[in-house]
Formats: structure tokens, sequence, C-alpha cells
């Protein structure tokens, strides 16, 4: 199989091409000489890869930024995703997009499934929204995976951010009232691969089993990593202003993935797992 992973050089286009290497032909393409938002470098980029698969990778994925310039995240997100649609139309590709629980507005009280309705209330998942969107309609083949809390090696990230604050500070204070499903990008890549080996199309939820706050998630970081004596302070969203607003309560189903046989291990063997390196 022929892949053309777009954000080939961010954390899970990386993990991506380097899992996929094995036993297909990988390209892809990224910033400067890959832009998304350009539909004449998306078209040309792809007619010339003709691949199989497009694993559209490439995001703004700064959530505060978003609400601080809804245009620049709408800009990527949604008309760069169009473009990506519209070039893997022209060239006969299907295309895999990855999406976000941010799509949902945080209401329920169980976890999201796969038919839920999307409603976002923040910029950022507007913009992911309009995405899906765009995949859904100028498309017959393709994958929407949504995702949440995703974490990986190198950059920024929670679990090395509570890491670095507890090691500064010797305290972190963390929110108990947003509740989500920790994500790894190893497993995640892993999921992606085996999906686009099958013919089912359609929208699916991969996140490592079970939810937690982000205080919990704070307090299995610390633990596994050695360093239960730091104080972790529970605070409310209230008490933590930022741009963006996030949904409180969105925890992802996998229900059509474990359908065909697709699932992800629980989130703290995987947070285990990464801790150990």
């Amino acid at each position: 199989m022929r892949i053309f992973i777009t954000g080939v050089k961010g954390r899970l286009g990386s993990e991506l091409a380097r899992r996929a290497a094995a036993a297909h032909a990988v390209l892809g393409g990224d910033l400067p000489e890959f832009d998304i938002t350009d539909f004449n470098q998306a078209r040309a980029g792809l007619a010339a890869a003709r691949p199989d698969v497009v694993l559209h990778c490439a995001a703004f994925t700064d959530v505060d930024a978003a609400a601080r310039q809804p245009e620049l995240a709408y800009r990527a997100n949604g008309l760069g995703t169009q473009n990506v649609a519209l070039a893997c139309a022209e060239s006969g590709a299907a295309l895999l997009y990855v999406s976000s629980n941010e799509v949902f507005d945080g209401t329920k009280t169980e976890p999201y499934r796969e038919f839920d309705d999307p409603n976002a209330i923040n910029a950022y998942g507007y913009s992911k929204l309009a995405g899906e969107w765009f995949t859904h309609h100028f498309l017959a083949r393709f994958y929407i995976v949504r995702t949440s809390w995703l974490t990986g090696p190198g950059g920024h990230n929670f679990v090395h951010r509570i890491l670095q604050l507890a090691d500064e500070r010797g305290a972190v204070r963390v929110v108990t009232d947003e509740i989500a499903s920790p994500t790894f990008v190893s497993d995640l890549a892993t999921a992606i691969l085996k999906l686009i080996e099958t013919p089912y199309y359609g929208l699916y939820h991969f996140v490592n089993s079970g939810y937690c706050s982000r205080y919990e998630y704070a307090k299995k970081i610390l633990e596994l990593a050695g360093r239960r004596q730091v104080l972790v302070e529970p605070i409310t969203l209230a008490d933590y202003p930022r741009p963006s607003t996030p949904p409180k309560f969105t925890p992802l189903a996998n229900l059509c993935g474990a359908a065909i046989g697709i699932t992800l291990r629980p989130w703290e063997e995987a947070l285990e797992a990464f801790l150990k390196g």
C-alpha cells in the first residue's frame, strides 16, 4: 500500500511513518514544503505521490491559541482538510482524518459514542468539526478517527508538564472537572494502521480505554514516576482561567473499532509504558 502522511514531522505523523515503513511505501509532507492550506500544494503533492490512502495528521492543535485566533485554526483544520479531501477525490485516494473529543460539548454523563451528535463549544472544536464535515461530504472512502488528550515523545504534553512542575515547585494544581480519555501516540498509531488495512470506512473513536480527570491523571503520573510525595492540589476549571473553554466531560467510547477487533489498552498501562520509555 502507498501511504501519504500529512504533518509527517509531528508526533503522530512521525510515529505512523516509522511503524508503517516496514510493510508499506510511505511518503509524507509537512511545513514549509507542504502546506495543506494551499490547495495547489496539496493537489500537486498528492498527485505526485499517487497514494492509496492519505493519513491526515497535519493540524492546528494549540487549543488556547485557537481561541485567540479562531480564523487560523479554521484555516488549517477546516479549509486545510477541505483541500486535502479535494485532492484525495481527484487522485482517487482514501482519506483518514484525525479529529478530536472537543467536537462534543461535554454535557453527557457517560462516554460519547460514535453516533452521538457533536456540538462544539470552542474554536478548536469547531475547526475540527469542520474538517469532519469536509471529509464526510467530499469523499466516499474515508475514515474519521477521533481521539483525545494525545501524548507522545517530544514536544509539549501533559505528562511532561506535570513532571516538570513537580520537580520545579514540589506541588501542582490540577483541575478535577475536566474529564476525558488519555491516549498515547504509539497505541493510536497501531490502531490507525490496523484500520486502514480494512475496507470498513466510517467514524471511529480510538482512545486508550478508561477515563479520568486531569487531577486523577496527574496523581497517577506522579505515582508511576516515583513522586508520590508531590502535593497535588485539586482545583476547578473556574479556578484556572484560560482563553479556551474545554468541554468538561468527553470520554470517548470505542464501539465501532471494537466491533472489528481494534481496541486500545487501558490508559494506565499505556502511561506506565510511556514513562518507562
